[in-house]
Order: structure tokens, then sequence, then C-alpha cells
């Protein structure tokens, strides 16, 4: 137990326990909702724009390593997590088991460099593995909004469409959506018929449909 808090108190590792530390902070604070994990992410917009005090080609660079490393598709937070995580374990195991086999403390200070070192580079790949089933459950999901169906085509699935009843499918990628329709009275409307959405009442939640030329032939 003792040499296994002497490394985790002294060179190189204490640095990575002061920086773990500082991960679990930050999750405290997650859980309690005082911080949001998903409000910065690691991924970088491909077309990145200039702005007038300073160069994008430094962001540029940033996510071309983070894409080449395989840290992209989760936040920010989540990546530099596991990357601290796993250098303060391979830190760790280095310091309880190779650097007691150093003679003397000069070369105990450089084998330790070369510890810190080689620990953030063996955390890389193995941050990039772990990420990897992650990414999946940070991926967003943009809502389909109401007026963003209004001039698409839909089929009615019930026997008649009036003022007061009336259904319909818009077809989509995966499942198809099913609707609440209305049209005037008397029309060519029936199940199977092709209409146009033309509106979207807010206060009754339905769609006003017409029907579509196809149908009269």
């Amino acid at each position: 137990m003792g040499d296994f808090m002497g490394a985790v108190t002294g060179y190189p590792t204490a640095i990575y326990t002061v920086l773990l530390g500082v991960v679990v902070i930050y999750w405290v604070l997650a859980v309690l909702g005082m911080v949001d994990i998903e409000h910065s992410g690691i991924d970088f917009d491909v077309h990145v724009h200039t702005h007038a005090d300073g160069d994008s080609s430094d962001i540029g660079h940033i996510a071309s390593y983070v894409v080449a490393f395989g840290l992209n598709g989760v936040p920010f937070s989540v990546a530099v997590s596991l990357l601290v995580l796993v250098s303060w374990t391979v830190c760790c195991l280095g310091g309880e088991w190779l650097l007691p086999l150093v003679p003397t403390m000069p070369l105990k200070l450089l084998a330790g460099t070369v510890l810190l070192v080689a620990s953030a580079v063996i955390a890389i790949p193995v941050t990039a593995v772990a990420i990897r089933p992650l990414r999946g459950l940070f991926v967003s999901h943009t809502a389909v909004t109401n007026a963003a169906l209004v001039g698409q085509m839909c089929r009615v699935v019930t026997g008649v469409v009036n003022e007061k009843d009336g259904r319909a499918e818009v077809a989509r990628r995966g499942a198809s959506l099913n609707i609440r329709v209305w049209a005037p009275a008397p029309n060519t409307l029936k199940r199977g018929s092709q209409a146009l959405i033309v509106e979207y009442d807010e206060v009754a939640g339905r769609y006003l449909i017409a029907p579509h030329d196809d149908n009269t032939v």
C-alpha cells in the first residue's frame, strides 16, 4: 500500500493525480447539474470560419489531429476524462513497478519524465478504442417540426377525411409519421389517396390537406 501511495503522490504520477482530481470534481458538478457535459464537443467542423481576431488554421490543425487520433464523436469532457484516467493508470503502474528499479535520483527524474510522456502517448490509442462504443450515445437527432411538413406529400390512411376526422402518413427515413389531418367536405380523399399538406393548425394540432392532382384520373 505504501508503494502505491508513493507512486500516486510522487513524480511523475502526481501530475496526473492532480489532473484526475480536477476531472473527479468536474464530474461531481456534472452529476449535481452544475455543468453540461455536452456543452462543448471535440468534433470540429471541416469548414472552419476565420475570425477577425484569430487564425482558423490552428483550429484546423487541431481538428485534423483529433480525427487522426480517433478522439472525435464524443463531448470534449468525456474524451479528456478518459485520457487523464488512462494516463494516470499507466503512469501509476510504471511508477510503482519500474521506477524503483532505477538506481540513482538523476536517472529517476529522467525516467520519470520519459514515463510522463509515454503515459500520454499510450493513453491516446487506448482512449480512442474506449470512445468507439460511446459515440452512439452522443448523436444529436434533430426533431421534425410541425411546420417542416407543410408542402410535403402524405397518404390518407382513414376511410374519409372531413372537418372533424382524418389521419395520414408522411413517408420519412425509417418509420413513417402518422399525423392528424382534415379537409373541407365534400372531397375526393379516401384511404390510399395522395394529398398535399397545405398548412398546420397549432391550436387543433392537425394539418389541412388537399387532394393531389394524381388522384383525379
